[in-house]
């Protein structure tokens, strides 16, 4: 009996003695939190789509309040309305958030693209990939089940001829970039270019029997475009928006017609 007692006894005070040290600890070391992270975080959407450039919007918020020169108008899901609540809370004045968007770079729905095989595997892009690229003869281009649309929390993208099509419900917060496992989703800025909807390397030949709409590495555009504006790397038209004018006789010429407008 004395046993049991002195071992109920003993568990006791190391529990009140634990008790004792860590309200003594709380208190010592304890850190006061800046107000304006929680009042930050309250005011971002809550996404934590990483838009920002920063670790979901908790890490925006902290970010903010440790380095004043780090811009309020980050977070492009929350557009300008909460790029003002940042600022008001910050004390700076509010700049302009740019307008993204999303991009499916193919155009090989069903139509366009060759089929290889009949696919029978799980309907997930990410498990076709893992059996042959899946049923699309293109290995590079969108595999059409629907990953990036399940994940778009502002229902922008559908899958029409088994290709993700993006709408103007899109915010940019590049979650759909994320799942792609093709890479084919980028998010765009310059909404006033052109753009190559392709992403295949291969060679034009080798293209020309996969897809009908696939870049055919045949340089027309880069030798035609009045500003020099493309450059032919591994076998893909880039195109450098940063020379680019619009005038839209790249998209006029090619002959898959893969280059095209997004605004």
């Amino acid at each position: 009996m004395d046993t049991i007692f002195m071992a109920v006894f003993s568990v006791t005070a190391i529990g009140v003695a634990c008790a004792v040290l860590l309200c003594i600890s709380s208190k010592v070391m304890y850190v006061k939190a800046d107000e304006r992270v929680t009042a930050l975080k309250s005011s971002l959407p809550g996404s934590n789509c990483g838009a920002c450039g920063y670790p979901g919007c908790a890490g925006y918020a902290e970010a903010l309040v440790k380095d004043p020169a780090i811009k309020t108008n980050l977070c492009t899901p929350g557009g300008a309305s909460v790029a003002g609540e940042l600022s008001r809370i910050m004390g700076v004045e509010s700049g302009t958030v740019l307008k993204k968007l999303a991009v499916v770079r193919c155009l090989g729905d069903s139509e366009a693209q060759q089929v290889k095989m009949d696919y029978a595997g799980i309907k997930t892009c990410y498990a076709a990939t893992e059996i042959f690229g899946g049923q699309g003869a293109c290995t590079y281009g969108c595999l059409g089940y629907g990953d990036c649309k399940n994940v778009c929390p502002s229902d922008a993208i559908c899958i029409e001829n088994n290709l993700a099509k993006v709408n103007a419900n899109c915010i940019g917060c590049g979650i759909c970039v994320k799942v792609c496992p093709n890479q084919i989703i980028t998010i765009e800025e310059n909404l006033a270019v052109p753009i190559v909807l392709c992403q295949n390397h291969e060679k034009g030949g080798v293209v020309r029997k996969k897809c009908s709409k696939g870049c055919l590495a045949c340089t027309k555009c880069v030798r035609e475009c009045p500003e020099s504006a493309i450059t032919m790397e591994e076998n893909l038209a880039v195109i450098n928006p940063e020379k680019c004018t619009n005038c839209g006789h790249c998209a006029e010429i090619c002959m898959t017609k893969c280059i095209g407008g997004i605004a």
